[in-house]
C-alpha cells in the first residue's frame, strides 16, 4: 500500500462544520484515483490532508506504512511528486532546466547535478513527451506543454505517488486528452496516482476508481459504474442528469435541462 488514510476530520477555525468528516482513501502502486465532487466539497483539502499540509482533528495518514507526519519535506518531495492546480513561470527557464529542479531532493542547494542525474531528467522528459522541446524556454509554451513540463519536473522526483490537483484547468479539449492520456499511462507505469478534477465523463474513462465527495464526507468509492450512479450524481451536484454507457463499458453523465 503507497496510501492508506482513514477516518480524517479536519476542521478550519471559525467554521461551524468540518472540511472533511470520516473521510477514508486507498491507494496501491500502480493505481489512478480520481477524486471528484461539486465546488467545496473537500477535494483540495483531502490533498492537503494526505500531503500533511494541514493538522488533522482525527484519523491518520499512512505512506508507505508509515505516519505522514513523521516525514521531514525533503524527504516526502522524494517519494511524492505534486502538480499543483495553477503555477505561473514568472522567471523562464528552458524546459529542460525545469525539469532538472526536480531533482533539487536529491541534490541540496549547493551540489550540482551528475551523469545519473541527468539521465533522469532525460528520461523524465521522454515520459512525460516533452524532450522534443527541451531547450525551449516555458513562457513560449502552450497550456497543455506547460502541464506536460510541470508532470515531467514531478517524475524527476522518481515518485512513487504522483498527486495532481485539476491538471487539465482551462485546457482545451486536445490538451485535456492528452494529459488524461498521459497520466493513464504513468500509472501503467506502476506509480500510484490520485487527481482531483471536475471532469467527470474522463475520470469515469480513465481512472481505476472514483472517490466523490459532498459537503466534507465521502458518498462513494469505487468504480466508476458504482459511483457515478444518475442517484449519486443527482443528489451531489444537485442537479438532474442522465446516465449513458460509452462503448467502453464507461458510464457518461448528460446533465439535463429544466423539465427534461
Amino acid at each position: 500500500m503507497i496510501l492508506d488514510a482513514r477516518d480524517l476530520l479536519v476542521s478550519y477555525p471559525g467554521s461551524a462544520t468540518p472540511a472533511l468528516a470520516g473521510v477514508s482513501l486507498a491507494l496501491r502502486p500502480g493505481e489512478l484515483v480520481a477524486v471528484t465532487g461539486p465546488n467545496g466539497s473537500g477535494k483540495t483539502t483531502l490533498l492537503r490532508a494526505l500531503l500533511g499540509m494541514l493538522p488533522l482533528s482525527g484519523g491518520q495518514v499512512e505512506l508507505l506504512g508509515r505516519p505522514v507526519s513523521h516525514w521531514g519535506s525533503a524527504e516526502l518531495a522524494r517519494v511524492v511528486g505534486v502538480v499543483t492546480q495553477r503555477e505561473d513561470s514568472l522567471f523562464p527557464l528552458t524546459v529542460e532546466q525545469t525539469v532538472s529542479l526536480g531533482r533539487y531532493p536529491f541534490l541540496g542547494p549547493l551540489a550540482a547535478a551528475g551523469a545519473a542525474d541527468q539521465a533522469i531528467v532525460a528520461e523524465a522528459m521522454q515520459r512525460a513527451d516533452v524532450a522534443r522541446f527541451a531547450s525551449r524556454r516555458t513562457d513560449e509554451l502552450s497550456g497543455g506543454e506547460w502541464q506536460r513540463v510541470r508532470v515531467a519536473r514531478a517524475l524527476a522526483q522518481e515518485p512513487k505517488l504522483l498527486v495532481l490537483d485539476e491538471p487539465t484547468a482551462s485546457l482545451d479539449v486536445r490538451h485535456e486528452m492528452e494529459v488524461f492520456e498521459l497520466v493513464r499511462r504513468l500509472a501503467g507505469q506502476g506509480i500510484a496516482t490520485l487527481l482531483v478534477t471536475h471532469h467527470l465523463n474522463l475520470a469515469a474513462r480513465y481512472a481505476d476508481r472514483i472517490v466523490l465527495l459532498h459537503e466534507g464526507r465521502l458518498v462513494a468509492d469505487g468504480p466508476a459504474t458504482a459511483v457515478l450512479t444518475r442517484e449519486h450524481v443527482a443528489r451531489v451536484f444537485d442537479w438532474p442528469v442522465a446516465i449513458t454507457t460509452w462503448c467502453d463499458g464507461a458510464p457518461q453523465i448528460v446533465p439535463l435541462k429544466p423539465g427534461e
